[in-house]
């Protein structure tokens, strides 16, 4: 089963949208030490089995994963990958040989283009420096390292794998190989999580000076241990106030210290934004592969069984499973397009907003904005991207709105939510 066999069953429906040849490819690598309490991912754990080659269970996914992969039809016209993701799970207890077969296999069925941004989420303690220069031979050429913090007692806390001595044994590892496109992840609002830890990891963190900074503030998913254990807001978790103050100390240090904030949740240096996840946050056509990962494809998110066996069952074509939403309805684009846009620095164009919604629609939005405009949560920007500071007219189709940063992104959700509500009869 693939996700093009799918799409040909569903192009006799209304408003099939053209075909467009993707860029991207997401590629789920399950596997992790242990499942940290907030998690709730498509994760299989494997214990302290830190080499790929030594897993049998590692083994055998690889070898789905690629037939999955070499199953997948392509359009004669298709364009070579500009960014490909290794994420997960813990990409990194993969061999450099289990890699080395995925990445050619991609190379060979979809392309890769020379420059390519190749990014691998990794994890402390999971590879030595030969492991590391290996995964970089291949062509990776951006680490996603995942501290998640600076205290060992909060890295017990959230159920890691790793102490601090192996952050920082990571990263010296990570600066023996040279490469320059690295990030790291920090959580804020971890359970007895205080202000001063934060500032400390934040203070820590840009010693250590990566090129690009991930900052994640912990949600309480259902059916994970932390659901179990916690409600948000109450002790032992931060406050909602202590965890706004964390955000807004967070955008002040970093952006005092030469960082964009570029997405609600990331900072770069010049040159250095995640090409990757822009694909996602601007919309744009992408091909997923393994246990969970979503593709999307002609106006349909195509997800894969979360379930190991089930997924399995599924690339042999064993396991009934309908994977296919059509996500690019109107209504559904209009309100992806504001949830996605908004999260981004650089926010939306109005012009783009009329032509795909049309005039009214564009007056609409702007018309509930205005309320938010005047709080401090919203900016109007003209052609140039220069504040508009008169009262916006809801005639006007040229622009961008935006989020202030850091109020505007702190309180996105109510804003976002105001949005739909009011949209929600388009």
């Amino acid at each position: 089963m693939t996700d093009s066999s799918i799409l040909t069953n569903t192009q006799s429906q209304p408003g099939f949208p053209s075909l467009e040849s993707p860029r991207s490819a997401y590629l789920h690598i399950p596997f992790c030490r242990r499942r940290c309490f907030y998690c709730d991912f498509a994760v299989s754990v494997v214990g302290d089995r830190q080499h790929g080659d030594n897993s049998a269970i590692i083994q055998d996914y690889v070898k789905v994963l690629c037939q999955e992969i070499a199953q997948q039809s392509v359009s004669s016209n298709i364009y070579p990958l500009k960014t490909v993701f290794f994420g997960g799970g813990t990409p990194s207890l993969l061999s450099v040989n289990q890699l080395e077969q995925i990445l050619h296999l991609v190379d060979k069925k979809l392309g890769i283009s020379t420059d390519a941004e190749i990014s691998m989420e990794v994890d402390p303690g999971t590879f030595d420096q030969e492991k590391l220069q290996g995964f970089l031979d291949l062509g990776v050429n951006r680490i996603s390292l995942g501290v998640q913090g600076f205290q060992d007692k909060l890295l017990q806390l959230a159920g890691r794998s790793h102490t601090v001595d192996d952050i920082f044994s990571a990263i010296n590892i990570i600066e023996k190989t040279g490469i320059k496109n690295w990030s790291l992840d920090l959580i804020s609002g971890l359970p007895e999580q205080t202000l001063e830890d934060w500032e400390y990891s934040l203070k820590t963190l840009l010693k250590i000076n990566p090129n690009h900074i991930s900052i994640y503030d912990l949600i309480v998913e259902d059916k994970t241990p932390f659901s179990r254990y916690y409600t948000p807001g109450e002790f032992p978790l931060p406050t909602e106030e202590s965890t706004a103050q964390m955000y807004r100390l967070a955008q002040q240090l970093l952006t005092q210290a030469g960082y964009e904030h570029y997405e609600i949740s990331n900072y770069a240096k010049p040159e250095f934004q995640c090409q990757h996840n822009l694909v996602y946050w601007k919309k744009q056509p992408y091909y997923g592969f393994g246990m969970g990962a979503a593709s999307y494809l002609q106006g349909y998110r195509l997800t894969r069984p979360r379930k190991r066996q089930e997924y399995y069952a599924w690339v042999n074509g064993n396991y009934s499973y309908n994977i296919a939403e059509f996500v690019d309805t109107t209504q559904e684009k209009l309100l992806e397009t504001l949830m996605l846009g908004l999260r981004l620095a650089e926010g939306i164009n109005l012009e783009y907003l009329s032509q795909q919604f049309g005039a009214e629609t564009l007056a609409q939005i702007l018309t509930i904005l205005i309320t938010f405009k005047n709080q401090g949560l919203v900016q109007f920007l003209d052609t140039q991207k220069q504040p508009i500071s008169n009262t916006i007219q809801p005639h006007l189709n040229q622009g961008f709105i935006q989020l202030t940063d850091p109020d505007g992104f702190l309180l996105s959700n109510q804003i976002l939510s105001t949005l739909f509500a009011e949209l929600s009869d388009l």
